[in-house]
């Protein structure tokens, strides 16, 4: 009988929560169509920052906090974490503004085979003959994807890189889920306080004259950012990051949805030739995950 409240369970419901909330965040950034994406990061950060401060506040871990901040060995890659995921939002803001929503899924199905590959260069993880094929299977999806968008790839391998990136040194640096988001936003808060400052003064902040819905919509950056990074890195901590990486194909599932059926998106033949070669990797990857755990038991 499964243990439901074993780490490896744990992990694995918070990893699809947190993959799911991300697929369906083009609806938001949708919403706020008129606000500039750089301005949208900067209340992400803002408000993300009075949230988790209030949650460490009234669980008594602001102490917890402070070590992290005056711990070189932390901090330094938080530091570097903290521009990976800032760069990653204004991208990803920017792609669905635009009407790049398949471009952004794109990069998060490029972004499992960099987990992958990540783990087992950098991590030492090792994967089955099923698996290794299940890889190459969505690597070739991913392949065809990229020849059939060529315009647009800049946009999926800068946020696979990113996000890849983010999620390994987020593993490999010894500080709790939420104690490490909140130092990653304190890091960011003082530029995002700038733009405010510097958006205030020449007159071309949103925020206060884009409707009273979009204030509502920025205000509410704080939760929409923090639940899903926190069940992200609550994950990352018990999972394998190749498991990590294969769970993640719901998000940008999800993406290419809405980007083709809400939003109008058109679909190119190499979309048709290349998400069926992505579900079959995931579904054999699966498989083999499953079986390999059965074995083990």
């Amino acid at each position: 009988m499964t243990d439901t409240k074993s780490p490896a369970a744990t992990g694995l419901y918070a990893a699809f929560a947190a993959y799911a909330l991300w697929g369906i965040m083009p609806v938001y950034f949708h919403a706020l169509v008129g606000v500039p994406p750089l301005e949208i990061v900067a209340h992400r950060i803002i408000w993300s920052v009075f949230l988790l401060l209030l949650i460490l506040l009234l669980r008594g871990r602001l102490a917890g906090l402070w070590e992290t901040l005056v711990n070189w060995r932390l901090i330094s890659p938080l530091i570097a974490s903290a521009l990976l995921i800032a760069v990653n939002w204004l991208l990803y803001i920017w792609a669905v503004q635009n009407g790049h929503i398949l471009a952004a899924s794109l990069g998060y199905f490029l972004n499992p085979i960099l987990n992958v590959l990540l783990g087992f260069a950098v991590l030492g993880e090792r994967l089955s003959r099923a698996q290794w094929c299940a890889v190459a299977l969505a690597g070739a999806g991913v392949i065809v994807l990229g020849v059939g968008a060529l315009s647009t790839l800049w946009i999926s391998i800068s946020l696979a890189v990113s996000f890849g990136v983010y999620g390994l040194i987020r593993k490999m640096t010894p500080a709790g889920p939420m104690v490490g988001l909140t130092a990653e936003t304190l890091v960011l808060l003082p530029f995002a306080l700038l733009g405010m400052v510097y958006w205030t003064a020449n007159d071309s902040l949103a925020f206060g004259n884009a409707g009273a819905a979009k204030d509502a919509l920025l205000i509410a950056a704080g939760v929409i950012t923090a639940v899903p990074l926190l069940l992200f890195a609550f994950a990352a901590r018990r999972l394998r990051y190749a498991t990590m990486g294969l769970i993640q194909y719901l998000g940008p599932t999800i993406q290419m949805m809405l980007g083709l059926f809400l939003y109008g998106e058109a679909m190119s033949l190499a979309h048709k030739v290349a998400f069926p070669l992505i579900w079959g990797a995931l579904a054999l990857y699966s498989w083999s995950a499953i079986r390999q755990h059965r074995s083990e038991a």
